[in-house]
């Protein structure tokens, strides 16, 4: 109750200080990016893969994109050097070493930060194989332990009622946090797997020795509980501030099987991928929730505009709730500026992502040219993840300009906290009277460094973000004339 208080005060607060909802300042605007049958990234050499993800970055960032969801586990294979699992099979051939060697997740991380975005690391937890014609490399956990695996459909998937299946999981997602900078763990939809009609996933033998007093489906939606209590247990115990985020297939579950549910018939996360994603948002397990609520806004079965309200009211409250969006159906349908507006419109909502970021960056149906011009134009925060903290780090100081229009300043260097000052924002007004930093459209910049060029006469204040995105009180002003 006390967070729910403190989340009402933030938003009236907001609406005081008199926050657009036409331009906020604070939103989440992510993209993801998937590698698993992106087969871009084999065909390129190491140059031309790095060049490749720096364009998209900046494409994305002039759209007005600021928090990258890159995909680095695609079928329990790695887009980074991991010692548990071989390279993928996306970017090399049977889990070799990337030659020249580079690491694709250390790369995407200074790339993102060097623009002031966020990168989010996602990864599928259960998956192995998307069809039975796949191959596993040599040294794959599959080889050693092919006990611990079922076969459905055709394809391969890690056992979830097994704990040392959790416990592998467990390892891998602690290996990425401890030694990458990234901002987030991200989940998708892919927990049990997609039915498949006249099909039954075959875990009677885990069921037996570890279900006893269970329904089946209660046993293993709990399974997907725990998997998601302890891997929020170990982020948060290596790095407080890393967060942990979930983006669940648009349906919780419909009225007619939940009173709590929504009204509309489709596949339901609950009793079809067995994931109650309400609980563990209410258990405080994870720090975000990002429904995909790809389907127009008046379908049939699953209205986007009926889903995003019941999201909103039945979820957001003690965490960040965001809208995942497709862009060729938003484009097609001529849906995106009604869709943003949607999601500005409703309390909890805290911004959107769209779904595939490469349709950004090709700017499908003009997607790109719709936010770069008008949706997100003016620079926005990631907002702050108050229940990690709300302490607000201190304002830069000794700001000065140097020769060459370079503005400096200084702020005490990272220490490994969660209070660590990690960016800064750059505001920009007409004259000192003018200064307003709840203005979106003042802000210029987001960077990493203390300095910053600018050849534009103006006043400018400079404010410091922390880990979670607490914002400081802006600098004093310096003028560049």
């Amino acid at each position: 109750m006390k967070t729910n208080r403190l989340y009402s005060f933030l938003l009236l607060l907001s609406a005081a200080l008199g926050v657009s909802a036409e331009s906020p300042k604070q939103e989440f605007r992510g993209a993801w990016l998937h590698t698993v049958y992106q087969g871009q990234y084999k065909k390129q050499t190491t140059a031309q893969n790095q060049a490749y993800l720096r364009n998209l970055l900046d494409s994305l960032q002039l759209t007005g994109v600021n928090a990258v969801i890159f995909q680095v586990r695609p079928q329990a294979d790695a887009f980074y050097d991991s010692k548990l699992e071989p390279w993928s099979r996306f970017l090399t051939d049977d889990g070799a070493k990337p030659k020249p060697y580079w690491d694709p997740l250390q790369f995407m991380v200074e790339e993102c930060h060097k623009r002031g975005m966020e990168l989010h690391a996602w990864l599928n937890p259960y998956r192995v194989t998307t069809n039975a014609k796949q191959t596993l490399p040599k040294g794959h956990i599959y080889h050693k332990h092919p006990e611990r695996f079922v076969r459905y459909d055709g394809k391969l998937y890690f056992n979830p009622g097994l704990p040392e299946n959790r416990e592998f999981i467990g390892k891998v997602v602690e290996d990425i946090v401890s030694r990458y900078d990234i901002d987030a763990i991200h989940f998708d939809d892919y927990f049990y797997p997609y039915p498949a009609k006249g099909k039954d996933f075959d875990d009677a033998a885990a069921f037996a020795k570890y279900g006893k007093g269970m329904a089946r489906d209660d046993w293993r939606r709990h399974n997907v509980d725990l998997l998601i209590e302890e891997l929020n247990t170990r982020i948060k115990k290596l790095k407080p501030w890393v967060r942990f985020g979930i983006s669940p297939f648009g349906i919780w579950r419909n009225k007619t099987s939940d009173p709590r549910g929504s009204d509309t018939n489709g596949l339901q996360n609950y009793d079809a991928l067995y994931a109650d994603v309400l609980l563990w948002e209410e258990k405080g397990w994870i720090d975000y929730l990002l429904p995909q609520l790809y389907w127009e806004l008046d379908h049939k079965a699953a209205s986007s505009r009926i889903l995003a309200d019941w999201w909103n009211e039945n979820s957001g409250h003690n965490r960040h709730l965001y809208i995942g969006q497709d862009v060729e159906r938003c484009m097609s349908k001529g849906e995106l500026g009604e869709k943003v507006e949607i999601s500005r419109s409703r309390q909890n909502v805290a911004g959107n992502c769209w779904w595939p970021g490469y349709s950004v960056t090709r700017n499908s149906g003009g997607v790109a040219d719709s936010l770069a011009s008008d949706l997100q134009k003016d620079i926005a925060l990631v907002p702050p993840s108050f229940w990690l903290s709300s302490t607000t780090p201190a304002a830069p100081t000794k700001v000065s300009v140097e020769p060459g229009g370079v503005i400096a300043w200084q702020a005490p260097a990272p220490q490994g906290k969660i209070g660590d000052v990690t960016r800064f924002v750059i505001y920009r007004f007409d004259s000192p009277e003018n200064i307003d930093v709840k203005d979106a459209s003042a802000i210029i910049a987001v960077v990493p460094d203390m300095s910053f060029k600018t050849t534009e006469p103006g006043t400018y204040v400079v404010s410091a973000l922390d880990r979670v995105n607490n914002e400081s009180e802006p600098s004093v002003p310096v003028l560049i004339q």
